[in-house]
């Protein structure tokens, strides 16, 4: 990939074996496109990452990795939180011997999120064949560039629905971290962005660089590019204000499952009422949508870690494995002590009918009211 193209800038001040092409260039090198209202953390946790892996110890030198911050020197750009980072090199930097060009999204309909000058330099990155990468609403940024037909295209389930109704035309994907597509690659952006600078490092450097910075960042081995995001939160068209506080509930509260009544006196309204008013917004009763929602919780630790049908019915909120396993056999079809094995059958989104969710099933689901 990005190996193959060769630069004439500097490796940095020091030698480190196995980290620099024969050419003198480092074996990775990364520039990064600041939106406006970028978010920090995707830039910090990537470049971390990057730090950690080019030198010795945590000695931060860039000799394996090299990383560029573009833009005008004299026009920091503002992180969605306020703080602002000056980039170190110029738009019209020879961009020749980039690996990847990162765009780092942000804050969606805030206005522009590149300038003009960063809208030319994109084109140009992407006219030279460099891989391109979109992380966070980075993906929002290569759509809107015209870079993303034809390709599988990365997004938060938080930014699901912004995606299908902007490009309807392309094929969002939010069950997963990151995908790679041949010459894209997006990231739904939070902690999935170190894993994604994660993968880049074992490429280029080895497994053994991306274990250190891993290490050193004190987070868990990388996980792979098609390892599930966490699951939504529930909280999609509902009007009423008590029943979206109630799903919140709900939400926050999984493992020790709250009683409707004090559920209802939460809100300050009768049970009755409660369950009236949500059995109208959401066509079930609240404990049903409550268990459907544990249920959802539990498939996505049964698809995603090695826990035990006991632990995952347990941490789901469940008196004990029979009762959960009862309970999903009728919503799946399945056993639980199944799933690893046919995880690519069942689909968490199909309990969900009013999530914001990762598909683009209708809204209600018939099977799953009353």
């Amino acid at each position: 990939m990005g190996n193959d193209r060769t630069g004439n800038r500097s490796a940095g001040d020091g030698r480190a074996g196995g980290g620099l092409a024969s050419s003198g260039r480092p074996a990775l090198s990364v520039g990064f496109l600041l939106t406006n209202n970028f978010t920090l953390t995707a830039l910090s946790s990537f470049i971390d990452a990057l730090r950690l892996a080019a030198d010795e110890g945590d000695g931060s030198r860039p000799i394996r990795c090299h990383w560029h911050v573009l833009g005008n020197a004299d026009e920091p750009r503002k992180s969605s939180c306020g703080i602002a980072v000056a980039p170190d090199t110029p738009y019209d930097f020879d961009l020749s011997g980039l690996d990847y060009l990162v765009v780092v999204g942000g804050l969606l309909h805030r206005g522009p999120q590149l300038d003009a000058q960063g809208a030319a330099c994109l084109a140009r990155a992407a006219k030279a064949g460099i891989a391109l990468v979109g992380v966070c609403t980075g993906s929002f940024v290569l759509a809107r560039s015209g870079l993303m037909q034809d390709r599988a295209c990365c997004v938060s389930w938080y930014h699901f629905r912004d995606f299908i109704e902007e490009f309807p035309h392309l094929v969002p994907v939010a069950e997963q971290l990151f995908v790679e597509d041949r010459d894209r690659i997006t990231c739904s952006g939070g902690a999935g962005v170190v894993d994604l600078a994660a993968h880049l490092i074992e490429r280029h450097l080895g497994a053994q660089a991306a274990q250190k910075a891993m290490h050193i960042l004190q987070v868990d081995p990388g996980r792979a590019a098609n390892q599930s995001q966490p699951p939504p939160p529930v909280g999609g068209p509902v009007p009423d204000g008590r029943v979206r506080r109630a799903m919140l509930m709900m939400e926050q509260n999984l493992g020790n499952p709250l009683a409707v009544e004090e559920i209802a006196a939460r809100l300050k309204i009768s049970t009755r009422q409660f369950e009236r008013v949500f059995q109208s917004a959401t066509g079930m009763s609240p404990n049903r949508f409550y268990r459907l929602l544990r249920l959802r919780y539990g498939l996505w630790m049964l698809k995603t870690s090695p826990r035990s049908v006991t632990d995952v019915a347990l941490e789901a909120g469940f008196a004990d494995c029979a009762h959960f396993s009862r309970h999903f056999r009728e919503v799946f079809g399945i056993n639980p002590s199944k799933v690893r094995k046919q995880a690519e059958t069942v689909e968490a989104d199909m309990i969900l009918p009013i999530s914001g969710g990762t598909s683009r099933k209708t809204q209600y689901d018939p099977r799953f009211h009353g």
